[in-house]
């Protein structure tokens, strides 16, 4: 039997093949302990600290059909990530990830409530182990 929470290892270039954009990186919260003193989620394995990282996917494909090009990436990490330098003044850095993860989930956000049309869809939740700077070939392409 497949287990409720399958992560599947995948390189960084199946996730954003094109290259992606750092717009920032933020304390994921646990929602259980808000308004608490350290209310920063833990990661259930490691008990290292998580980190939403917000990306813009550079992918001219995304973001069709009224979706959004913006995702963002859980990083598990004793401190925060720090971004890159850009390599062009300006504009966010390209980044990479290692030690890449997806897990699939049933995104019900778009359902209406008894008797309306659910809308619901597979989404996919995307965890690193660390955030690099994007390889020169790469940027160079994008």
């Amino acid at each position: 039997m497949v287990p409720n929470s399958i992560k599947v290892p995948v390189s960084w270039d199946y996730v954003a093949p094109h290259g992606a954009l750092c717009l920032g990186v933020e304390p994921a919260t646990d929602f259980d302990k808000r308004g608490q003193v350290d209310d920063q989620l833990r990661d259930k394995e490691t008990g290292e600290r998580v980190w939403l990282v917000r990306l813009l996917d550079l992918d001219p494909e995304a973001g069709r059909f009224g979706g959004s090009k913006e995702f963002k990436v859980k990083v598990v990490a004793a401190q925060q990530p720090v971004p890159p330098a850009s390599a062009v003044p300006g504009y966010p850095p390209m980044v990479e990830f290692t030690d890449v993860t997806l897990t699939p989930y049933v995104d019900s956000q778009k359902c209406k409530g008894v008797g309306g049309k659910c809308r619901s869809r597979l989404a996919w939740s995307v965890r690193a182990g660390g955030m690099t700077a994007a390889q020169a070939s790469r940027a160079k392409a994008a």
